[in-house]
């Protein structure tokens, strides 16, 4: 599950295999042969080569990806289970205005950790105090959602304006909240699907762009989420998680605003490419339909 959320013009799969190649040949290595493996907030291949390149939808995420690539540095260096850079490859580089980063790859079969694993991880990652030459940037938890939705030329304005009134509600509500667990650094998308098992069946921690400082509880609601609202965890699954982190942040009174936020962002994320894929733009309709009217969303489908 990748259903989280910069748009950039003209981001296609056919745009991204061209930035591919050059950077490719750049850093020394092959593109023949290489693999998309999603489409989303970045483009993602595999090369014949054990490598995943992580092409950004701007030269705007210079500054965010020069952070995950210090992220990854000092993940390795704290003996984190995290994924690797690859080596000896001067990075992030910047190929018609994307930005592209190279990392081993985790395993030759892409197979996700378990709730229980990614508990451990999110737990293991909360203890660490992060150094502050890593400059990481305290969370903005309606930010992206705004820039995207100026971004989005093809929405409709009656839905633009209501996600963005919808948005400016949810940012009142929020900073009225106090939470309960220590502020410090977060994953920032922190959900199952960011966790793999590599070839010994250990759980690695993928995507590492959105690490921030912020309150924990923003990197356990998706988790929430994902099993009351949609019902992509199921109860026991979502239980384990809880025994497995110590907390529970749906006893916690703040999290259905959290929950509403990172719902939005949602939304809006998948609106990105909801022109150019007819399955998005039905999926998109639903979303948003399910918002204006409370409807129910154990039907929205994973992105």
């Amino acid at each position: 599950m990748a259903d989280s959320g910069e748009s950039g013009t003209g981001f296609t799969a056919e745009t991204a295999a061209g930035v591919l190649a050059v950077a490719c040949a750049d850093a020394g290595l092959s593109a023949v042969g290489a693999s998309m493996m999603r489409l989303g907030e970045n483009a993602v291949f595999r090369l014949a080569d054990p490598v995943v390149v992580r092409i950004g939808r701007s030269a705007d995420r210079l500054d965010e990806a020069q952070r995950t690539v210090g992220v990854a540095r000092w993940l390795t260096e704290t003996d984190y289970p995290a994924v690797r850079l690859v080596p000896g490859v001067r990075q992030p580089a910047v190929v018609d205005g994307r930005v592209v980063t190279f990392w081993r790859l985790v395993a030759a079969e892409e197979r996700y950790a378990d709730v229980v694993q990614f508990a451990e991880l999110m737990r293991r990652l909360h203890w660490l105090e992060e150094p502050p030459s890593l400059g990481l940037p305290y969370v903005d938890p309606l930010g992206p959602t705004l820039r995207r939705l100026g971004e989005l030329g093809h929405l409709a304005e009656d839905d633009r304006e209501f996600l963005r009134q919808r948005a400016e509600s949810l940012g009142k509500r929020y900073d009225g909240l106090e939470f309960v667990l220590p502020f410090g650094m977060i994953h920032g998308d922190a959900n199952v699907g960011n966790a793999l098992l590599d070839e010994s069946g250990r759980a690695v921690l993928i995507d590492l762009d959105g690490f921030e400082l912020g309150p924990r509880e923003w990197d356990l609601t998706l988790t929430a989420m994902y099993y009351e609202r949609y019902g992509w965890h199921t109860r026991t699954e979502y239980e384990s998680f809880v025994r497995a982190y110590g907390f529970d942040v749906m006893n916690w009174y703040g999290y259905p605003v959290l929950a509403d936020i990172r719902e939005l962002s949602m939304v809006v994320w998948l609106a990105q490419n909801a022109d150019h894929d007819a399955r998005a733009e039905t999926e998109l309709q639903r979303r948003i339909s399910d918002l204006r009217t409370g409807g129910d969303r154990h039907g929205w489908q994973p992105f």
